[in-house]
């Protein structure tokens, strides 16, 4: 079964601002060391920097239909945070998603998957962290949630 939320309740925006200037590892500590991304999680880009409210997604392998349709559901500074499973034989994501993003003034993409065209997206700024980054790109078959 497939569940499209269109509407969830985001926290004050001036907390998540007040999150910009924290490094990770703080955060972390102060999460009892619980819930911080794995090593192999990186930046697409160096010096990318993320901050704001999730819009979670969840899609198949390979496939990034569901985060078309997220681009169209979220609010200006939510971040994408997607579960592709850690597939990363195909990449969900790249630059010409990532200007869609960037249009729609999403904050940035955390992957449990892979992405591409790193340099497409440090070029317009748009902050990306994943698991891999190759040049495989996706299909638009299946649905997610």
């Amino acid at each position: 079964m497939n569940v499209i939320i269109r509407e969830f309740a985001r926290p004050d925006p001036a907390v998540v601002e007040g999150f910009a200037g924290i490094p990770t590892g703080v955060v972390g500590d102060c999460m009892g060391r619980c819930n911080s991304m794995g090593a192999d999680m990186k930046p697409a880009w160096p010096g990318a920097k993320i901050v704001g409210s999730a819009l979670t997604v969840r899609t198949f392998p390979a496939d990034n239909l569901m985060i078309h349709k997220a681009v169209t559901l979220a609010k200006p500074g939510d971040v994408l945070v997607v579960n592709a499973g850690g597939y990363k034989d195909y990449a969900v994501f790249g630059d010409l998603l990532g200007l869609s993003c960037k249009v729609h003034e999403i904050a940035g993409l955390v992957l449990d998957g892979a992405t591409r065209d790193a340099e497409g997206m440090q070029a317009i700024g748009f902050p990306v962290f994943a698991r891999a980054i190759l040049p495989a790109g996706p299909f638009k078959d299946s649905p997610g949630a």
